[in-house]
């Protein structure tokens, strides 16, 4: 009776141990998952940033100074005092 208790003793640790195992590797995995979407969530963020800069906006200003893409408009001081 003693060795079939020990048996099942033995099988229960090394089924916790499996699954401890198994959980460290999925946490692991789910870290590196996480960082990867988060990194790609970025790049995604800069690249469309970018392409915004490079393209121009569906919208037309009537105004022609306003039209102008990819470049800032010069604005005088005095203009902003008024």
């Amino acid at each position: 009776m003693l060795t079939f208790t020990s048996l099942l003793a033995l099988a229960a640790f090394i089924v916790a141990v499996s699954a401890y195992t198994r959980a460290r590797r999925v946490a692991k995995r789910l870290e590196r998952l996480t960082e990867s979407y988060w990194e790609l969530r970025y790049e995604y963020g800069q690249l469309r940033a970018r392409l915004s800069r490079l393209e121009p906006s569906t919208e037309t200003p009537a105004d022609p100074a306003v039209r102008q893409t990819g470049t800032t408009a010069f604005v005088p001081l005095s203009s902003l005092k008024r």
